[in-house]
């Protein structure tokens, strides 16, 4: 193994951790995180749905247009 943790061949070796120390990296990084407020996730969540009825709305023109298409061609819509 050569400097500074690095393999022979360019391969990294990881360092062995505990489980007890994993867990204390893992409450100190969720320590860290900025979590959204209350309003924030409503304001979001409500946007999620606006765009997915708009989605929804879009994709069923778009699919009716080329049914309409496809019945006028092969002359289907008798």
């Amino acid at each position: 193994m050569g400097q500074g943790g690095v393999a022979a061949r360019g391969e990294q070796v990881m360092a062995k951790t505990s489980p007890i120390e994993f867990f204390q990296q893992v409450r100190q990084e969720v320590s860290r995180v900025t979590w959204p407020s209350r309003k924030e996730t409503m304001v979001t969540t409500a946007m999620v749905f606006v765009m997915v009825f708009i989605a929804a709305v879009f994709f069923f023109v778009v699919d009716q247009a080329f049914s309409s298409g496809v019945r006028l061609i092969f002359g289907l819509g008798h």
